[in-house]
């Protein structure tokens, strides 16, 4: 008779969501998030359970509070999260993060848009391709203005382009981050830190599982123009000093012009060509002086991007554990064989990386002092 194999631990799921105007569409968004709440198997063969939601209230315009309360006592797993006030999307994210104890945190949006389904591929592809970070790559347009989703993807390349070739087009506000992670970059993260770059300081494995954007439905977005126009200043300002060496850059190059302008008129002058009396030489000094002085400026913003960098909070380094002994490490087993010493052996096995520590070594080391 052979012994079935035992069961491997279910991959622990925090699901955090910033709460703004959710009154109408929390409730639903939780009867369907309840169902995962039991374990679960992903498309993948992964095991999965979702043992926490925390709901991040940001002090919206309608009744959100009094809705959270409500499914605080309706949902056992509902864990209510109070801001002093109105923070934002991104400060209400990392208050969740921080506030997680699960294997991997899911990040979604409270208006149904995201669908809870489609975790588990989130965490298959994480598990796939050993991905600290997954984002939800949309099949379908998002459920926007045309303007919107041309102006999101125009911020998003200049993005890119400041940060030194970030593929910030990835970032989308339903992601899967390995717990430890997000729990750290939420222990470090400055007031104006954009969280995906934040996330980028920390690791490079990141993916994209392909979801299916849902409506909206009648809610109105909760972003206006002046705050669109400022998450893209948030993400302009946390992605890094290469715009202010860009100034050094300019300085220099007008520095080589005016050296190029005196070099060419006093070569014209020699060949007896016509050159207006006393523009050359002002020509030339306005040059040198203007390249000087960006110079001179692109070296003090070096010094004052450093001290943008320690502000925000960006590490030096970040003490995680080892992967194998984390939840990356519990990939879905092969079936066993129904003969054969085969099942035993599969069977110890499953039973020896049961029994391995789960160390969460950022949690403790990796906070700052």
């Amino acid at each position: 008779m052979t012994e079935a194999p035992a069961s491997p631990t279910p991959h622990r799921i925090s699901v955090v969501i910033p709460v703004y105007q959710g009154e109408k569409t929390l409730p639903a968004l939780m009867q369907e998030i309840a169902v995962l709440t039991e374990p679960f198997t992903t498309k993948g063969g992964a095991q999965a359970q979702v043992t926490e939601v925390f709901l991040v209230h940001d002090h919206g315009p309608d009744r959100s509070a009094a809705t959270i309360r409500a499914l605080t006592s309706e949902h056992d797993f509902v864990r209510p999260v109070w801001l002093s006030r109105n923070f934002g999307q991104h400060p209400a994210t990392l208050a969740g993060m921080a506030s997680s104890g699960g294997d991997w945190i899911v990040t979604l949006d409270e208006d149904g848009q995201h669908d809870p389904a489609d975790m588990g591929n989130l965490l298959d592809a994480a598990l796939a391709q050993q991905a600290d970070v997954v984002y939800a790559k949309a099949t379908n347009a998002p459920p926007h203005s045309a303007f919107r989703n041309l102006t999101s993807k125009g911020a998003k390349k200049v993005i890119e382009g400041l940060s030194g070739g970030t593929d910030s087009s990835l970032y989308q506000s339903y992601r899967l981050v390995l717990g430890e992670i997000g729990r750290s970059v939420a222990a470090y993260a400055g007031p104006n830190v954009y969280l995906d770059v934040a996330l980028g300081w920390v690791t490079n494995r990141i993916a994209t599982a392909p979801v299916t954007l849902r409506d909206e439905g009648e809610r109105r977005s909760g972003y206006s123009l002046r705050r669109l126009l400022s998450h893209f200043w948030r993400m302009v300002i946390s992605s890094g000093t290469r715009s202010l060496r860009a100034v050094s850059a300019l300085g220099a190059l007008f520095g080589v012009v005016g050296v190029a302008v005196g070099i060419y008129f006093a070569f014209a002058k020699l060949l007896g060509g016509d050159v207006p009396e006393g523009w050359t030489s002002q020509i030339v000094v306005l040059l040198l002086g203007f390249g000087a002085t960006l110079f001179a400026l692109g070296v003090i913003a070096e010094y004052v991007g450093v001290a943008v960098n320690m502000a925000m909070g960006k590490p030096l380094y970040l003490i995680v554990s080892d992967p194998a002994q984390g939840p990356l490490g519990r990939v879905p087993a092969a079936p066993a064989r129904s003969a054969g010493p085969a099942p035993a052996v599969a069977h110890a096995a499953a039973r020896s990386h049961e029994a391995e520590p789960q160390t969460r070594t950022a949690d403790s080391s990796a906070r700052p002092r």
